[in-house]
């Protein structure tokens, strides 16, 4: 089934690999209900798109972090994860989805593999947006714009929560 915006994001649970999580924690969709979440599904590490993307979200880290988690997500290792995240000083985690049960849950499954998707993910768990078949050069421009907008648009109130990830990430 091929989701669309406004759809419920598929709940997920998966070990999460970066330098913040250490060997790997086990995160859920759910631990971050209130916050937007930037899930994007590659097809490889260490490869020249994939590359690409990451150290594109790597360099606007620093202005995405506070309005934004990003999760990335390919069928590689926790291994492979680990070593590309320390060749790349990539600050976010990486979800292994060696079974293929997230790429299935969110509809990028190809036959030959992934399909280079990004999906933004409100604070009440709703896709906001989907990006398909990505091009790497350029889509973190677009990435801005949207999370930008979701938050110029978003009425806050209450008061400010730690999130999940400033729990997660001082362990």
């Amino acid at each position: 089934m091929k989701l669309k915006i406004g759809d419920r994001a598929p709940e997920f649970r998966a070990t999460a690999i970066s330098g913040k999580y250490g060997a790997g924690q086990e995160v859920k969709l759910s631990d971050f209900r209130g916050e937007h979440v930037i899930l994007y599904f590659y097809p490889k590490d260490n490869t020249p798109g994939c590359t690409t993307q990451a150290c594109d979200l790597r360099d606007a880290w620093e202005e995405v972090k506070g309005s934004a988690q990003i999760f990335g997500v390919s069928v590689d290792s926790t291994a492979s994860h680990q070593k590309f995240i320390d060749k790349f000083r990539l600050p976010f985690p990486l979800l292994s989805d060696s079974d293929k049960t997230l790429m299935k849950s969110y509809g990028v499954k190809k036959y030959m593999g992934t399909e280079r998707t990004t999906f933004i993910i409100d604070p009440k768990g709703r896709i906001a947006k989907i990006f398909r078949k990505v091009k790497p050069n350029g889509h973190i421009d677009l990435l801005r714009q949207s999370i930008g907008h979701e938050n110029s648009c978003e009425e806050k109130s209450g008061p400010e929560r730690k999130s999940k990830r400033d729990r997660v990430q001082k362990k």
